[in-house]
């Protein structure tokens, strides 16, 4: 074989000097008989001259070899093959709803303390299953879901503005002025929250920001954008789970005023289950320790307002607010005989 690249080698020095390129000094157009004992002579002292310097380039480049070599394995930074089982098991959506800021880093302090295990949304309870087999443990079993929860319920014909908002187009921007709707505690509708979701799982509809239950993967990232901090997330025990759609502050004529479905804070749900309790004019429930019962059913059809609806997949629609008792008259006309 080298024999033949020889000779390859020797053919193509000769090419180039029947074409001109190489040459000793005397004509290029010389015939083969005369340049070939010249071409010997021109060539084969450069070539003893030049094997010096390859061979010495070949060494260097063994020598390079050897010594990045030896330090890929002295320098190697040794990964624990669980850390790698566990990163390989969750799904890589870096969305940093576990609170750190990304699956790899997620899955060396998950390795480091196994507190905090279930913390992977996207995952859910099929991911911390898996965890927990790689790490030898056994879940306690609570595992509940936890999913984002709009605390608002009212489209755009249900609120009142006291102007057209002609602004950014932007959650963020809106709620720096005081006079963007009038509930200060309400849905801007602007869309912070859907830009936020990388899987698809939020839309305004008719104003409000509205949950794709079968979409979501509770990453919390729609919670964080929001401004108003209107979007919370709650352990989903049961689907569709009982909520509070209202966050409002406000006492129940104010809050009449500016919204026909938010919560007046009149306690009728807390009279009908413990579940329920008012505080600061708003009814909060625990979704904790929420079960579904007649009580809570009771609860919820009671609201004057319909501020308590259902959230999650197959939730029925919002009961309308009912109507306001008509205003008595002064006084009764007199009856004519």
């Amino acid at each position: 074989m080298m024999n033949g690249i020889w000779e390859y080698w020797n053919i193509g020095i000769l090419a180039c000097w029947n074409m001109g390129v190489l040459g000793t000094g005397g004509a290029p157009h010389a015939t083969q008989h005369s340049t070939i004992p010249s071409f010997h002579a021109s060539v084969l002292p450069l070539w003893s001259s030049a094997w010096p310097a390859g061979l010495t380039m070949l060494g260097l480049a063994l020598a390079f070899a050897i010594v990045l070599l030896v330090a890929s394995e002295r320098l190697k930074v040794h990964v624990d093959p669980q850390i790698e089982q566990i990163y390989g098991a969750l799904p890589h959506v870096e969305c940093g709803a576990c609170g750190f800021p990304g699956c790899g880093q997620y899955a060396k302090a998950v390795h480091k303390d196994a507190q905090l295990l279930g913390r992977c949304a996207p995952g859910g309870s099929a991911v911390a299953a898996r965890i927990a087999t790689i790490l030898n443990i056994q879940l306690s079993g609570s595992g509940a879901p936890v999913r984002p929860i709009v605390r608002c319920r009212s489209h755009t014909e249900d609120r009142t503005f006291y102007a057209a908002y002609l602004g950014i187009a932007s959650c963020t921007a809106a709620n720096a002025l005081s006079n963007a709707q009038a509930c200060k505690f309400g849905c801007l509708d602007f869309g912070d929250c859907v830009r936020a979701c990388k899987f698809g799982a939020l839309r305004i509809v008719a104003g409000l920001s509205t949950v794709n239950y079968r979409k979501c993967t509770g990453c919390g990232a729609c919670a964080k954008a929001c401004p108003r901090n209107l979007i919370a997330m709650v352990p989903f025990h049961h689907d569709p789970m009982m909520t509070v759609g209202c966050n409002s502050n406000e006492n129940g004529k104010t809050t009449r005023a500016m919204c026909q479905v938010g919560c007046i804070g009149c306690g009728l749900c807390a009279k009908q289950s413990n579940a329920f309790t008012v505080e600061n004019n708003l009814a909060r429930l625990d979704y904790a320790k929420y079960e579904p019962s007649g009580q809570n059913e009771a609860a919820c059809n009671k609201c004057p307002t319909g501020a308590i609806v259902y959230r999650g997949v197959g939730a029925p629609a919002p009961r309308p607010a009912k109507a306001r008792p008509a205003a008595s008259s002064a006084a009764s006309a007199p009856s004519t005989s």
